[in-house]
């Protein structure tokens, strides 16, 4: 399993100073089900991070599966100001922090619109991104599962190409959360201020499958196909079709390669 997770050694690791609560729990259901309760009411930024999750979620329910120790699976609550609107293109943000800070520590990965992780074609790392609106603000809390260790045994029961990161697995899990923290809180920031428009090139230069034949799946009927051209500065992904360029806006829609 590596060192123990701790949330004083994960602060004191860190490059930047800025203030953020940081919790480290052995077991729980799901670390966002948890923020999410209890973060209007608590100190924001806050991270809570669980050696286990027992009901970890992805996208449209999907679980998130992973043996204990074999994954940094947590969650980062930040308050926005304005509207649940002005998030558009926060899920691709959050993949250009994880990627760039994976990149300096010679992990090389991909980005699959609109928010998963991966590597060598298979999925590294996912994210999931719950909202909640009060008066002025927006609660977003930021789910992430970080694959390190993948045993047969668990690919065989994902039932999905998934990959792992024994590079990282090596490392002080405790110096790798502070890495990966320091770039999310530099992210949300910059978000904070501008919007996803900054990230659009950075997040085109990670493209997984720029220029190939995708399709758009929604409950498995295909909705959409062309050629993926990258994402536009809301976060859109861009589709050469038959009947030229269509912007396709995330949401519970999947993303496929076209291999027919």
């Amino acid at each position: 399993m590596g060192a123990r997770l701790s949330a004083p050694a994960i602060a004191a690791q860190r490059a930047t100073s800025s203030a953020v609560h940081i919790e480290v729990v052995q077991e729980t259901g799901s670390t966002n089900a948890d923020l999410m309760a209890r973060a209007m009411a608590g100190a924001l930024p806050a991270l809570l991070i669980a050696e286990h999750q027992t009901a970890g979620r992805g996208r449209a329910g999907r679980s998130w599966l992973a043996a204990p120790g074999d994954a940094l699976t947590f969650s980062l609550a930040w308050r926005f100001s304005g509207g649940a609107q002005r998030l558009a293109g926060l899920p691709l943000a959050v993949g250009v922090a994880v990627a760039e800070a994976l990149a300096r520590l010679d992990v090389p990965v991909q980005l699959k619109w609109p928010n998963d992780v991966l590597k060598d074609d298979g999925k590294l790392a996912g994210m999931l991104i719950e909202t909640q609106s009060t008066a002025g603000a927006t609660l977003a809390v930021i789910g992430i599962g970080l694959n390190l260790l993948v045993p047969a045994a668990l690919e065989q029961q994902i039932g999905r190409a998934v990959a792992a990161a024994p590079w990282l697995a090596r490392m002080d899990r405790n110096t790798l959360m502070a890495a990966l923290l320091d770039a999310l809180v530099e992210a949300l920031s910059a978000f904070e201020l501008h919007g996803f428009a900054p990230f659009a090139a950075r997040w085109n230069q990670y493209h997984a499958w720029a220029g190939q034949p995708v399709r758009i799946v929604d409950h498995g009927a295909t909705l959409q196909q062309g050629v993926a051209a990258g994402v536009d500065d809301s976060g859109r992904l861009l589709l050469d079709t038959a009947d030229g360029r269509v912007a396709i806006s995330a949401g519970d829609v999947s993303l496929r390669l076209d291999v027919r």
